[in-house]
């Protein structure tokens, strides 16, 4: 493939820098760029600008709501908004349910559903892993049994992100338990109001509320709610997950961090020496960029040869595995050019409007607890450890 921009994908990139310039609210790319605590409404309100121009679901049918971009115009658009310091969609509803429900889903569900993820009137969340079932999710024991015009699902799940949030809950159940464990799931669409159902939330090391548990307690689901075929479900996980895995390699943020990386190894910091001038570091964070530069190509051929309504195959488990790995690294980098100052931070200085003084200022509020979160890239999504079999099998036929 030409990895030159053709004078239409430069007018493209031109046209997208003007809509950012102009739509994106400075307070919100303020949050991200500084690294403060996005709200649920922040999300929302940058939602509703992408609505109103078209550009919030790329990946779904134009007549559904979607575009005409094809694999290069995406990834200009998320290059752009990394730079820009626009928030990463929360990819929940638009580019990982929603994807399930087109391929799988009932006209009625189609039509209720995708509508609703647009406006915003639902917020979505995602019921896969569980207790002793995380990247072997096919051993999950959540149960939803026939009852009639409904199902009753029993069970817990975990590392619920975003779920104090949610109104509906996309899950993976088990509908039949003498089946072969991947033919007895179903995929269900669960109203996270009904009755039975509790959020329990998990506050990580760094003191934030992002992931939570999930229970489920006789919670009546009615069938229409079912996507595709009873006991099929795991067809449905492996498509949704393939566009999880994909979307994690995280290209446009990862160009970002790096540039501005690279900007804090030029100043003097901790020794009162730019890092950059160490030949050591400047290796490693060289060896990162070609890293990142090749992955961005790997990405753009693997979404070219799925452009024709196809979906990435196993390939996207080596854009997870990589991307990942770049990602994590480049908080590495970032955290020894940081030194001291990357551990402490006060709760009140991820708030935009905190007036008091920064304990430091050149990364964001709390670069140790960006470094801890990034260690879960390689976890969720399954684990780097299971992608790796995944290559070994259906590409290397090892």
């Amino acid at each position: 493939m030409n990895v030159n921009y053709t004078a239409e994908e430069l007018a493209f990139r031109d046209e997208v820098r003007a809509f950012l310039k102009s739509e994106l609210p400075a307070d919100i790319a303020a949050k991200v760029k500084l690294g403060k605590h996005m709200s649920k409404e922040d999300h929302q309100r940058w939602q509703q600008i992408l609505v109103k121009r078209g550009w919030y679901a790329p990946g779904w049918p134009v007549e559904l709501g979607g575009t005409t971009w094809g694999p290069v115009e995406k990834h200009i658009f998320d290059e752009e908004c990394s730079a820009f310091g626009a928030p990463r969609t929360v990819p929940f509803g638009v580019n990982m349910v929603a994807p399930v429900i087109i391929k799988f889903g009932t006209q009625q569900q189609i039509g209720h559903y995708l509508p609703r993820i647009l406006s915003g009137e639902d917020w979505w969340c995602q019921g896969y892993s569980e207790p002793g079932a995380g990247s072997d999710l096919a051993s999950l024991k959540t149960r939803a049994v026939r009852d009639g015009d409904h199902y009753v699902v029993n069970g817990q799940k975990t590392w619920t992100t975003l779920g104090q949030h949610a109104s509906m809950i996309f899950c993976l159940v088990r509908t039949d338990p003498e089946a072969q464990q991947q033919r007895g799931i179903s995929f269900l669409l669960i109203d996270m109001k009904s009755p039975g159902i509790s959020v329990r939330p998990i506050i990580t090391l760094d003191g934030d509320h992002e992931v939570n548990e999930v229970f489920f307690d006789n919670v009546r689901v009615p069938v229409e709610n079912l996507v595709g075929e009873e006991n099929q479900g795991w067809t449905c996980a492996k498509y949704l997950l393939t566009h999880e895995r994909t979307g994690l390699a995280g290209i446009g943020s990862s160009k970002a961090v790096l540039a501005h990386l690279k900007r804090i190894a030029m100043k003097e910091v901790c020794d009162g020496k730019p890092m950059l001038e160490d030949p050591l570091f400047r290796a490693q964070v060289a060896e990162v960029e070609m890293q990142l530069m090749a992955i961005e190509m790997s990405t753009l051929r693997i979404l070219a040869a799925a452009k024709e309504g196809g979906v990435p195959g196993a390939e996207s488990s080596i854009l997870k595995i990589k991307g990942t790995e770049i990602r994590q690294a480049i908080t590495h980098l970032l955290r020894k050019v940081i030194g001291p100052y990357a551990l402490p931070f006060l709760e009140e200085e991820l708030q935009l409007d905190y007036e008091g003084e920064l304990l430091h200022a050149d990364y964001s509020a709390s670069l140790a607890g960006d470094y801890f979160n990034m260690r879960k890239l390689s976890i969720f999504g399954g684990s780097n450890e299971i992608q790796k079999n995944i290559v070994s099998k259906m590409i290397l036929e090892l």
